[in-house]
């Protein structure tokens, strides 16, 4: 049997969704604990695919796709027994759909002595047509920056890894009544969305190389923060003719994470559409002091789930009872 486990990750916003020189998109991406896919395989008489959740349930016909895709690619068509013992939740800012299908796909290539790497399998399930964050997480997690998707749907180059700080934490803040936006909704609002200035796509850049990159390569929380929350501030403001006027899908989220923005210094925004966001600060002490200052103000309402989790320095792991050890899963 093959254990696989992939975890969540945060997108941390586009550098360049309007391609001002030549290429769309570019991402800011950081992969977190506390959120996971986790499947088993091996092999069977006939086809099986079983959810443990209502959450895996509701996957299972992407997961039967996404094992068709993978034998028509590769001609491997033996029985499989596939059971997803949980997943990502989905359309609201971890990377669901991107990880269900690596995991699937990283899997089904193991059990087969297939070599092929993560980006391959990403194109063989149609995924990474916009975001390489995914990808790369799933590889090697961290804070990472992709350069976006080539002309020919190439899944995006990586640029740059950074390792979190270990000390660092992230306020996850989700809005389970909520979800944002994906598919053919997601391409219309793109499509929809005005152009951006340069000189905005060329800030984000800016902040993204001098501000984020460094602060969180040198641990200099402050010089990190501040980047990241400018960044998120353009984006919101680029993106809010898609939601609703707002920088935040969720007007619950928005208030409660510019509530403890304003109450510390720490780096704030949205996950992709949202509805879900997030507070990184600077050790665990003042993340547990402002989720529980939070919840004394009221601002946890219903629907409102709040967690507080470490960055993820390792992509996913896999374990295959038929040989020794545990090892990564790219």
């Amino acid at each position: 049997m093959l254990t696989l486990r992939t975890p969540g990750r945060l997108h941390l916003g586009f550098l360049d969704p309007s391609g001002s020189l030549g290429r769309r998109f570019g991402s800011l991406g950081l992969v977190i604990e506390g959120y996971e896919t986790a499947l088993e395989l091996c092999a069977a008489e006939r086809d099986a695919i079983s959810g443990d959740t209502p959450a895996a349930r509701a996957e299972l016909e992407r997961a039967a796709a996404h094992l068709d895709r993978l034998r028509r690619q590769s001609g491997c068509r033996a029985p499989l027994a596939l059971r997803l013992i949980d997943v990502l939740p989905a359309h609201a800012g971890f990377g669901s759909g991107t990880q269900l299908a690596l995991a699937i796909g990283r899997a089904f290539a193991q059990w087969h002595g297939l070599t092929v790497n993560s980006a391959t399998l990403a194109q063989w399930l149609g995924r990474g047509v916009r975001s390489g964050i995914g990808i790369a997480g799933f590889d090697e997690g961290g804070l990472l920056v992709d350069g976006g998707p080539s002309a020919d749907g190439t899944p995006a180059p990586l640029l740059s890894r950074v390792a979190l700080p270990a000390a660092w934490r992230v306020i996850v803040v989700e809005d389970r009544t909520q979800s944002g936006l994906s598919g053919s909704r997601e391409r219309a609002a793109l499509a929809e969305l005005a152009p951006m200035p340069q000189a905005v796509a060329a800030e984000i850049c800016h902040q993204v190389l001098m501000r984020v990159l460094p602060g969180a390569a040198s641990a200099e929380f402050a010089s990190f923060a501040t980047g990241l929350t400018r960044v998120q501030q353009l984006l919101g403001e680029h993106f809010a003719p898609a939601q609703g006027g707002s920088a935040y899908t969720s007007a619950a989220v928005g208030q409660l994470v510019q509530w403890i923005a304003e109450a510390t210094h720490g780096a704030v925004g949205q996950s992709s559409w949202g509805p879900t966001g997030f507070v990184i600060l600077p050790s665990e002490a003042e993340a547990d002091a402002m989720v529980d200052a939070a919840r004394r103000a009221g601002l946890v309402t219903a629907g409102l789930a709040l967690r507080v989790v470490r960055g993820r320095n390792r992509g996913a792991t896999l374990i295959d009872t038929r040989a020794p050890g545990v090892r990564a899963a790219s």
